[in-house]
């Protein structure tokens, strides 16, 4: 394939954002009607990536052309107006809209004055069909089934008839029957000779659509192969390459795993999960690994009384606890830390010591009121245990780094008396101290009795932290690995396994 040909080039780009380097020296380029898979781990460079193709970012150097022109500093504006469109993991419908109104968002057609509705929806139906959708144009967003809105928002997307669409884990959220659909409407989308980048974990939906990936790594692109001459264990071997553990991995298994403190049986929630069952030992560090849309953090929040599952069981200490709700969860030990720092986990205009406190403040009272006393003491403890570091007790959490308000949040539960911790993604987001610290904190509070559930999607933590880990993959469990085989490419590939790899393979190490 000549220059002119290709709908899209990265030459020679690089990009870094203050002392971090997201890109060096990335070139690439797709093909009218190819659907080019992208692949990495979490922190590649994919995302930085498609700002660049989007328009979002422009790089510090190298270019970015599309249909032969130089997209240079022209925004999403400029990339639209050169036939670029991209989709979002997190869609950008307004659910109280309809359909035909989000599809003509900030473009309405008007006749003397008043939106022209039949206009809108005539349109609105002929874009839907290009995907073989029959849904109605006057029908309520928030009405329709989630793959029926990423459907809406690709048919939107594909409306102007773009030369190169991006999809951004498209079907993360979706279950397997609705992934089909947003297979078939890619398949039918290159056929009309759109070029289509497509980002997923998945990769046995990615064989199925795409005829060539391109794997990152570090901010580099490390290779272009046909999907047809390439295996799993091959694509994981790129995205991980020769890097060794920067922690030590647990060299010894536990003799005694102890008591069963958490048994999860046979946990159904659509689309999310489909028969998850595990145990939880005392004193047992116990991994659940899993790409995005696996069900990781939907089995956290059911076993944490924060959502419902359709049927199964949470038992802590054999008492039945499903669907009784996140304070009897508390009651019973439970403390979770969410994936979401920033949003869900702290109180960013409270104080450290409030934030860490607020799970028990019975505790730091006296007569019914909060005792600034046992509040400055039970704070400084928390402060000096975990290792804090900030200039006041006082001072508000958000000044603090990253990895000092995870340690903060982790501090609440501890406050709390919790002895069963879930946490998801602790260590996202925070330095590589902080990431020993917590390492050594869940190791610590294993070995007095405390229960751990760590979730992470970065693998190469699993080996330094947990007794066991056990594979999330479409909402099962689908293998498990005890230290000290605990292998991080067993890991990956077994997360990741297409139909090359059946779901019963051996742990290689």
């Amino acid at each position: 394939m000549t220059s002119d040909e290709y709908v899209a080039e990265v030459v020679g780009a690089s990009k870094s954002y203050g002392p971090v380097v997201a890109l060096t020296d990335v070139s690439f380029t797709i093909g009218r009607g190819e659907v080019r898979a992208l692949l990495g781990k979490n922190g590649a460079g994919k995302s930085t990536l498609i700002r660049l193709l989007s328009g979002a970012e422009a790089p510090d150097s190298g270019d970015v052309i599309v249909g032969g022109d130089r997209l240079g500093g022209a925004g999403v504006d400029g990339a639209h107006r050169l036939g670029v469109r991209t989709v979002y993991q997190e869609l950008s419908l307004i659910g109280s809209m309809t359909v035909a109104e989000n599809m003509f968002m900030g473009r309405w057609p008007s006749s003397l004055g008043a939106l022209n509705y039949r206009r809108m929806h005539a349109a609105t139906r002929e874009a839907l069909s290009r995907l073989d959708l029959r849904i109605d144009p006057g029908r309520v967003v928030d009405e329709l089934s989630v793959a029926d809105q990423q459907l809406v928002e690709i048919a939107r997307a594909i409306y102007d008839e773009p030369r190169l669409l991006i999809l951004d884990e498209p079907t993360s959220s979706l279950a397997a029957a609705e992934v089909d659909r947003v297979l078939r409407a890619v398949q039918a989308i290159a056929a009309g000779g759109v070029a289509v980048l497509y980002v997923s974990h998945r990769l046995g939906e990615i064989r199925k659509i795409a005829s060539t990936a391109s794997v990152m790594r570090d901010g580099r692109l490390i290779d272009t192969r046909s999907l047809a001459e390439v295996d799993t264990r091959e694509v994981v071997q790129m995205m991980i390459g020769n890097a060794v553990e920067d922690f030590a991995p647990i060299r010894e298994a536990k003799s005694d795993p102890g008591t069963v403190v958490l048994e999860v049986s046979e946990i159904h929630e659509e689309p999310h999960l489909h028969g998850a069952s595990f145990a939880l030992h005392e004193g047992e560090v116990l991994g659940i690994a899993g790409v995005l849309g696996s069900g990781r953090t939907e089995l956290l929040e059911i076993i944490n009384g924060l959502a419902a599952a359709a049927s199964g069981t949470v038992r802590i200490r054999g008492r039945d606890l499903s669907g009784r709700g996140h304070r009897a969860a508390l009651r019973s030990g439970v403390g979770m830390t969410p994936e979401s720092r920033k949003q869900d986990g702290i109180f960013p205009a409270l104080g450290v010591d409030e934030n860490m406190l607020a799970s028990d403040w019975k505790a730091v009272s006296s007569g019914g009121f909060t005792s600034p006393r046992k509040m400055a003491g039970a704070a400084k403890a928390l402060i000096d245990r975990l290792h804090i570091k900030t200039a006041s007790p006082r001072a508000e959490i958000d000044t603090l780094s990253g990895g000092n308000q995870q340690k903060a949040v982790i501090g609440r539960w501890l406050h709390a008396r919790s002895d069963i911790l879930l946490l998801d993604e602790p260590t996202r987001g925070v330095d590589v101290e902080a990431k020993a610290q917590i390492y050594a904190l869940m190791r610590d509070l294993a070995a007095a009795g405390t229960s751990i559930v760590f979730v992470s999607s970065e693998m190469e933590e699993l080996p330094s932290v947990c007794d066991r880990v056990i594979v999330l993959r479409g909402g099962r469990i689908v293998e498990e690995h005890r230290a000290p085989r605990i292998n991080t490419d067993a890991i990956l590939t077994s997360a990741i396994a297409g139909p090359d790899l059946p779901p019963d393979r051996k742990d290689p190490s």
